[in-house]
């Protein structure tokens, strides 16, 4: 296959523009993404990751892995201890990207990043989305308080101590109000659990 130029162009354009851009993508634009292969080979990208691609001089940043996710699972809301590290909250650095899905959606088929993949659903999976922008890719991830609630849910996955931590922070650095913390333990049902944390840290 030879390169078109119009096509090398807007793939290009569309890289730099998102920082990671997928072959779901360049299929949109109807383009084959055998171009995507070519361009490798020619030293004008270079691929990250399962159907992932960016420029050879892209800025790459402590939270790469997270632009790298949410190009990979487009619906998925990055949560828990993913959720943590990048609000700042306590001290884990997690080694894979903590992502939630519908319950009912496929399974993602990635490599790269390594990803722990967890199952929202209904306000628990929509409630508290906040879009940022890592790399220039659109990331939505949970914010403050419903990240503390979900901790607090998911206690016995992450250990009751990292949920207790990113409490005593969130609270001691007024990240966000009593409020606030307590609508999101009701979308988590989890108020009978944080309560007496919450009084004792009042």
């Amino acid at each position: 296959m030879t390169l078109g130029k119009d096509s090398t162009r807007r793939i290009v354009q569309l890289a730099r523009h998102a920082g990671v851009v997928s072959a779901r993508e360049v299929r949109r634009l109807g383009i084959h993404h055998e171009y995507l292969r070519r361009l490798c080979v020619d030293g004008q990208l270079v691929r990250v990751g399962r159907g992932l691609y960016a420029l050879p001089d892209a800025e790459v940043t402590a939270l790469h892995s997270l632009a790298l996710a949410a190009k990979a699972v487009p619906r998925g809301v990055v949560c828990l201890l993913s959720a943590l590290s990048f609000h700042g909250l306590g001290t884990q650095a997690p080694h894979e990207v903590w992502m939630a899905i519908d319950r009912r959606a496929a399974e993602p088929r990635t490599e790269r990043p390594r990803m722990r993949i967890m199952r929202f659903s209904g306000k628990a999976l929509t409630e508290g989305v906040a879009e940022h922008t890592v790399e220039g890719v659109p990331v939505t991830i949970y914010n403050v308080p419903k990240t503390v609630a979900d901790c607090f849910k998911y206690r016995n996955k992450i250990g009751l101590d990292v949920a207790l931590e990113a409490l005593r922070d969130v609270m001691r650095d007024r990240r966000c109000t009593v409020d606030e913390l307590w609508r999101y333990a009701e979308v988590c049902r989890v108020t009978s659990v944080m309560r007496p944390y919450m009084e004792a840290l009042a």
